[in-house]
């Protein structure tokens, strides 16, 4: 098989702090996120999806939530440990897609900036990487605003 596709997903509660952290990009916001680590949903997200490509588990088995090494954690280490997982199998990221779910903040102001970081993180172009935010239309509790979610497609192929 010369390609494996993932799928990842990852919510946190929205808490007390002043910015929130999508795909390695420090985001002022009226809220925090509750995480043990940074909170980072976009980047938790496509972790789990790289993972899941390769049917290495989840983040959780990886970085375990209850470990205090990952308090407060910068989820860009956790995505460069799954990318470093990836090459020692032969294979690479061929692209992804990230859609993040919230009201606000707004994510199309910062999604060229997550673009960027995320792809220096993989070693890969920044056209190889998609940032999209939707609202669930005052939904649930990504429409009530007490939360953020983000769901990550990725596509790996043989080096």
């Amino acid at each position: 098989m010369s390609m494996r596709i993932g799928q990842g997903y990852d919510v946190h509660a929205f808490g007390d702090g002043d910015h929130v952290m999508l795909g390695g990009i420090r985001i002022a916001h009226e809220r925090g996120v509750v995480a043990h680590s940074d909170g980072d949903v976009v980047l938790h997200a496509l972790c789990d999806a790289m993972l899941g490509a390769l049917a290495l588990g989840d983040i959780g088995q990886h970085f375990p939530p209850g470990d205090p090494q990952w308090r407060g954690a910068d989820s860009r280490a956790f995505l460069r440990h799954c990318n470093r997982l990836i090459a020692e199998r032969g294979w690479k990221v061929g692209n992804v897609d990230v859609t993040v779910v919230c009201e606000r903040p707004k994510v199309g102001p910062h999604a060229a900036a997550m673009r960027e970081c995320i792809a220096l993180d993989l070693g890969v172009q920044s056209d190889a990487i998609s940032i999209k935010a939707t609202t669930s239309e005052k939904l649930g509790f990504t429409g009530r605003s007490e939360g953020i979610a983000a769901m990550a497609i990725c596509l790996l192929v043989r080096v």
